[in-house]
């Protein structure tokens, strides 16, 4: 749509003042006319056109119109807006998608603008995923468009296109929908009726779809596991197939195949009702609200919901049962304390009801083939939640496949570059600042602040860095506050200053003294209070921390996790440094804090220890009621005081540096089972940890500084003289694995080194500042003054800022042949439409799993919604690959001895050698070592899967609950065993095949058949083939 179109649209609207004018004639007075102006119904295609328009409407302020948005979605309340009558004097627009065509009647509605444009599902002919296309609406569609005008009174209807192309060109009816939609339910009830092969009885149909439609939906229907592969024989029929248990399921379930497959593989692990859950929700429209104009509270409240899961679909699995569990209890009794619930937690109550009785409906229907929901669960076992939660995942990615996705890491230098040094955790990147952009601080913290808490920010040029306060009690990873501020960017939300031109500040100051400042280096410390100039440093050694000695003992008082905890040292001149600064407080008069209390304030609070109370500098975290917890920053541990108690922080006390001190154990990370088993880190890791640090002295040898964070090696007393390195216990007990330190850790490092090689008094030399900033701090001081006091006059000029950005966003890429190399989009209502690599120093791969796919008009991008990334296990993706594709063909090395890739999919036709179907081929290269013993653990799961899911005399509806749950706990503890094993994988170099997406690779004497219990029988319908074993040599 051109932006010609949407002009011809708003001026015809401005005409309809005059138009109304003309056909009242001298009948109606001016006030009278004014009072009553008719609404307006436009039809436009989607969401995106109807933003541009209502962004157009919007900002013509003097022609007093209320916009409406009607489209899917956005939300009920808002829908309703559309029937409201306007406020006297104002002119109703409703800017609709096809809704309006028959879903919805405004009965108000006088005039019609019609584009005659559409959004049609269609299949796409290359990948066969769903596409929006926009084309031209048939004639029966706009006559029912036309017929919304005029419902009360006389109407009329524009329609922005020429007669001749109207009368030539417009379809008179639709494409009819069988030859435009996926056919799997359609083939599967034919199979199901065993009424002979698809092709022919669908060629019967009124507007019969074309054999390769047919062939197509049979190939996809065997990917999915509804109809039997039945291995590379050349007399396997590509129109046809054998009807799976599976297959039988699906035929009998309102869902889409994908959701029928996750109901399935539900109840084979054992979390059926999450399942079940996630099938009735995605089969309808996403309660979840994502208000007009609020899209970032929407997307914060998903955030919630999602915890740590990563995943869309647990957060709606996490907000029905909240939701179920608020029914329980009795508080959502009265519909309007249900609705106030929806409100607060952002879901439309109408459709979380719809989804609760698509829910039951399932529960019933999966029940006839002895699928059932089991309520108990392990009462001992703490680690079952995360368990549960892992299994969820890996049978999200078993539905879902082959709609997986990986992505590129960022590069660690280019990063550190792009940030000036700034931890990427906490901290974004602004363009176009505009010049002495410190004077506008405050503006742009305020900008923020609906994101997190601003804890500083430095100027440099025409950039700025934004740094989010973190909380020094929780695990170091990428802040919300920073998906917040990525996200604004990704929605487009104006950053707009208010400023002076430079040329009028450098005029009304000084004479133009200060224009030595246009760009200078400024940091503003909202903490400390300060706006210093800062010093340009070519120095990787982080200054923030300064390091004394590279071996330490400390005395540990915080754990946050397994290998980070806080502590302070406990050598003899740091112990009189804290006594002398303990003394001095508390020899103040304390007088109570000057404002009330919020995060991130450093103040004094009291701490009793052997019955005696004595005041410390501390941070508060949070406030609750009349108590806060505060983290004393000189020693690193936490407590609860009460507000009362709080007292003023004398500034002269801000200029020391805090004497706590963060670290963290260097070259670890959490084993795969402590993933699985914990949030981050196993329960057991957690105790382990605990006990190893807790209520002894440490030895800690520095390995590098990073962001205020000491990286070390930690060694704890065994006996009298003997120390033992805290990481080799934790590896070698299987909580933790060794891992490469960061690009910046391994540059402090050498810095370290060669700094300690000469002396600490240089150190602190080359870290002293230079006397010319105490004249820039003069200036800057007097520049604020100068804006405070107004003597600059109020700000002429608009700046619009450009981002937020994080070097660290990921951008996903598909591991399917089609669509290796399209463009992928993640849907904005996903919680993984921003993606921030928290260690860009690991180099394995990470992996995503999208629900739902579709391209747009060209096939050139894929839009990816209802996403879920899967947990940072090393070889992850390669094993959900193999466990879940239908066949596969193993790639080998140049002298045979080990694994190096994996090819999967539907395999190839021994007649013709060609792939099967190929687009949906996937070609991945090892980055961890899988052996024989790897690839059996998966043909025992896969096997596993078969007896739960299998017809016959010993299939499931024949065995009892016993039998059934014990079975299940089989399959759930192969599971855990194939993805938790004690000893690592041996990490390697990703080495791609030379012949990538070829089939039949493997001479035929290294490949071992696998013999199947069900192998005998004449029609082999299980839903998983065993794979074949290719032998290494010796």
């Amino acid at each position: 749509m051109t932006k010609g179109m949407y002009e011809v649209a708003v001026s015809l609207i401005q005409m309809f003042d005059d138009l109304e004018l003309k056909e009242n004639g001298n009948k109606t007075s001016k006030v009278q006319f004014v009072s009553e102006r008719s609404s307006v119904l436009v039809f436009l295609p989607g969401l995106g056109e109807i933003n541009y328009m209502h962004g157009l409407l919007t900002n013509m302020v003097h022609k007093r119109l209320q916009v409406y948005p009607l489209h899917s979605s956005v939300t009920l309340e808002e829908q309703n807006n559309v029937f409201l009558s306007p406020v006297p004097g104002y002119r109703k627009i409703i800017l609709s998608t096809n809704i309006a065509e028959s879903s919805v009647t405004v009965p108000d509605v006088k005039y019609v603008i019609d584009f005659c444009l559409t959004r049609t599902l269609v299949c796409d002919e290359d990948t066969n995923y769903q596409s929006l296309r926009l084309s031209w609406a048939s004639k029966t569609s706009c006559n029912q468009r036309k017929g919304r005008a005029g419902r009360v009174s006389k109407g009329y209807c524009y329609r922005l296109v020429p007669r001749d192309f109207w009368e030539k060109c417009i379809p008179d009816y639709v494409v009819p929908e069988m030859l435009r939609c996926p056919l799997g339910s359609t083939v599967l009830k034919v199979k199901l009726l065993d009424m002979g092969e698809p092709r022919a009885l669908l060629a019967t149909a009124l507007s019969p779809p074309g054999l390769s439609d047919i062939e197509r939906t049979v190939l996809l229907l065997k990917e999915v596991g509804a109809l039997a592969v039945g291995g590379q024989r050349e007399d396997e029929n590509p129109h046809d197939g054998e009807l799976t248990f599976l297959g039988r399921v699906l035929a009998q379930l309102p869902v889409s195949q994908h959701l029928g497959k996750l109901v399935v593989l539900g109840h084979v692990f054992g979390c059926l009702d999450e399942c079940l859950i996630i099938a009735a929700a995605l089969s309808l429209k996403n309660f979840f609200v994502m208000p007009f104009r609020q899209h970032l509270d929407g997307y914060r409240n998903k955030l919630n919901f999602s915890g740590s899961s990563n995943s869309d679909c647990l957060a709606l699995v996490e907000a029905f049962k909240m939701w179920q569990a608020c029914r329980q209890r009795g508080e959502l009794r009265r519909p309007k304390d249900e609705l106030d619930w929806g409100r607060l937690h952002y879901i439309q109550i109408k459709r979380i009801r719809e989804v609760a009785e698509l829910y039951e409906e399932l529960k019933s229907r999966v029940s006839q083939f002895n699928m059932c929901v089991d309520p108990r669960r392990p009462i001992l076992d703490p680690e079952y939640p995360y368990k549960q939660r892992f299994i969820l995942q890996v049978v999200l990615a078993g539905a879902f496949y082959p709609n997986y996705f990986t992505f590129g890491q960022p590069d660690e230098e280019m990063v550190v570059k792009e940030l000036a040094g700034k931890d990427p955790k906490t901290t974004i990147v602004l363009k176009h600042i505009p010049p002495y952009g410190f004077l506008y601080y405050k503006q742009l913290q305020s900008l923020f602040r609906q994101c997190g808490q601003v804890k500083s920010i430095i100027f440099d040029g025409a950039k700025a860095f934004v740094e989010f306060s973190r909380n020094p009690t929780e695990r170091c990873k990428t802040l919300p506050a920073v998906y917040m501020a990525v996200k604004m960017a990704q929605l487009k939300v104006s950053l707009e200053l208010s400023v002076h031109a430079a040329e009028d500040i450098e005029g009304r100051v000084q004479g133009g003294v200060v224009s030595k400042l246009r760009n200078t280096r400024v940091n503003v410390d909202f903490q400390k209070q300060t706006v210093d100039p800062m010093q340009v440093s070519f120095n990787t050694l982080d200054s923030s921390q300064p390091v004394a000695d590279l071996l330490l003992t400390v005395d540990v008082t915080e754990v946050v996790e397994v290998g980070h905890f806080w502590g302070y040292r406990t050598d003899k001149r740091n112990a009189e440094l804290l006594q002398k600064l303990a003394a001095e407080i508390n020899r103040l008069e304390l007088v109570p804090l000057p404002a009330h209390p919020h995060p991130d304030m450093v103040c004094l609070a009291p701490f009793s220890e052997f019955d005696k109370k004595s005041y410390f500098r501390a941070q508060i975290l949070y406030v609750s009621g009349n108590s806060a917890e505060v983290f004393f920053v000189d020693y690193g541990n936490r407590a609860h005081v009460d507000l009362d108690l709080l007292m003023e922080l004398p500034c002269q006390f801000l200029e020391l540096p805090f004497q706590a001190l963060e670290f963290r154990i260097c070259k670890m990370r959490p084993s795969a089972r402590s993933l699985v088993c914990g949030e981050h880190w196993s329960r057991r890791a957690s105790r382990r940890f605990a006990s190893l640090v807790r209520r002894c002295a440490l030895l800690v040898k520095v390995f590098s500084v990073v962001h205020g964070v000491l990286h070390v090696d930690v060694f704890c007393y065994c006996g009298a003289l003997d120390t033992v390195n805290i990481r080799d216990i934790l590896i070698s007990e299987g909580h933790a694995e060794l891992a490469e330190e960061s690009y910046e850790s391994q540059q402090s490092h050498e810095a370290l080194k060669g700094l300690f090689s000469t002396s600490v008094e240089s150190m602190a030399a080359a870290s002293a500042p230079s006397a010319g900033k105490d004249d820039e701090k003069r200036l800057i001081q007097m520049l604020l003054q100068s804006c405070a006091s107004s003597r600059l006059g109020t700000p002429s000029c608009k700046a619009v800022l450009h981002g937020p950005f994080s070097p660290c966003e990921l951008r996903c890429h598909s591991l399917t042949r089609i669509s290796k190399f399209r463009c992928v989009w993640i849907d904005k209502e996903s919680i993984n439409s921003v993606i921030i690599s928290d260690a860009p120093a690991d180099l394995h791969q990470r992996m995503l799993v999208a629900a739902s796919l579709s391209v747009n008009t060209t096939g050139s991008t894929m839009l990816l919604r209802e996403t879920s990334l899967m947990p940072p296990i090393p070889g992850l993706p390669a094993l959900l690959s193999m466990l879940f594709t239908p066949v596969m063909e193993l790639r080998l090395d140049e002298e045979g001895k080990r694994y190096t890739g994996v090819l999967c999919g539907l395999g190839w036709n021994p007649a013709t050698a060609a792939p099967i179907l190929p687009e949906h081929d996937m070609e991945l290269a090892f980055d961890v070592q899988f052996s024989v013993e790897d690839i059996t653990e998966i043909n025992i799961l896969r096997a596993a899967i078969n007896k739960l899911v299998c017809d016959g005399p010993n299939g499931l509806k024949y065995l009892g609950p016993e039998r059934i749950v014990q079975l299940q706990d089989s399959a759930r503890q192969k599971l855990l065993s194939l993805f938790c094993q004690l000893t690592p994988r041996e990490k390697t170099i990703p080495k791609w095949h030379e012949r990538p997406y070829e089939w039949n690779q493997v001479h035929p004497r290294l490949v071992m058949e696998q013999a199947d219990c069900r192998g005998c029988q004449a029609k082999n319908t299980f839903l998983y083939r065993l794979h074949k074993l290719v032998v290494l040599s010796p």
